[in-house]
């Protein structure tokens, strides 16, 4: 016995057709409901425009620093002097409390030679975050060097940072960390 919805052919049949459609209705229902609620989690445009800095140094004179910001955390960029370099240079990894680079350029296993710690040697980019507490330590920022290793100083708890931001003494256990960074040019460097 077979019924007017019944096909012989093996196409579907009205009943099956009007199930299909109510089932791809809903499916595209769904999908324009969950799209918003998606897409809402996806970072604010301010926050994006947070994730990288161009900053000129082309001001920045050799011996001084200056403190900018980024994704919402200090960063010291230092243009070295040849002495400050080969004071950086010359420190024996054995004086350094922390012989990790902490440099995201890098691989996770790098040393904290000073070669490790910076992509130009004449510059010295640094997160000014405290790896103690997460104080912002005084530096060279004013032109004169602070803490008893040239660098940069935390007065909250003692931490002294040498002027590749290695930690030398103190209760901080980490090495300021070294940011994402490269030059796009001689006078322009790209934080993140």
């Amino acid at each position: 016995m077979t019924t007017s919805d019944d096909t012989e052919d093996g196409e579907p049949t009205r009943r099956e057709f009007i199930h299909i459609m109510a089932g791809v209705t809903a499916a595209a229902g769904a999908g324009a409901t969950l799209w918003p609620l998606v897409d809402q989690m996806n970072p604010d445009a301010s926050v994006l425009a947070l994730s990288s800095k161009e900053v000129d140094v082309s001001a920045i004179a050799v011996g001084q620093a200056i403190k900018v910001m980024w994704q919402g955390k200090p960063v010291f960029i230092r243009h070295r002097t040849a002495e400050e370099i080969a004071e950086a240079e010359g420190t024996a990894l054995s004086a350094l409390k922390d012989p990790s680079a902490r440099n995201e350029n890098l691989a996770a296993d790098a040393d904290a030679e000073d070669a490790n710690r910076r992509v130009d040697p004449n510059w010295m980019i640094v997160v000014g975050v405290c790896t103690h507490l997460g104080c912002i330590p005084l530096g060279t920022s004013s032109g004169e060097n602070r803490g008893d290793y040239n660098g940069w100083f935390c007065p909250c708890h003692g931490s002294h940072y040498d002027i590749a931001g290695r930690i030398r003494r103190g209760p901080a256990p980490d090495n300021l960390d070294v940011p994402p960074y490269e030059f796009l040019s001689d006078t322009v460097v790209k934080i993140g």
